[in-house]
């Protein structure tokens, strides 16, 4: 479910860039998309009707992509209980002689008694 989420995320995104770039900016600022000298984008894309519809498909895509930002959000959220650093360094297992976390420490041959006098 989290991968076929996560496919659709990134449909939208893309879909989204897409539409954003279609757009004909308002400033033209740089010149790239308004004005008929050149090679531009006059003619294609333009009128009242045509930007109604990618402004309404703008506002629906982003929608969505924010709707499966927040389901990826929570499904990710639901895999493991939060933890904290400060109160999971205290659960670690102790490293032994052997220098592996764990696993018993063979104990030292005992020493013969000394024999009483």
């Amino acid at each position: 479910m989290e991968l076929i989420l996560l496919i659709v995320h990134l449909i939208l995104a893309v879909a989204l860039i897409g539409v954003v770039l279609l757009q004909r900016s308002e400033g033209g600022a740089l010149g790239i998309g308004g004005g008929g000298g050149g090679g531009g984008m006059s003619g294609f894309l333009t009128g009242a009707a045509t930007a109604n519809l990618l402004t309404r498909a703008t506002a629906v895509i982003a929608a969505l992509f924010i709707a499966t930002s927040m389901g990826l959000a929570i499904m990710s959220g639901n895999k493991r209980a939060p933890t904290s650093v400060v109160t999971g360094a205290g659960n670690a297992a102790p490293v032994t002689q052997q220098g592996s976390a764990g696993a018993p420490a063979e104990k030292a041959p005992a020493a013969p008694a000394a024999p009483k006098q």
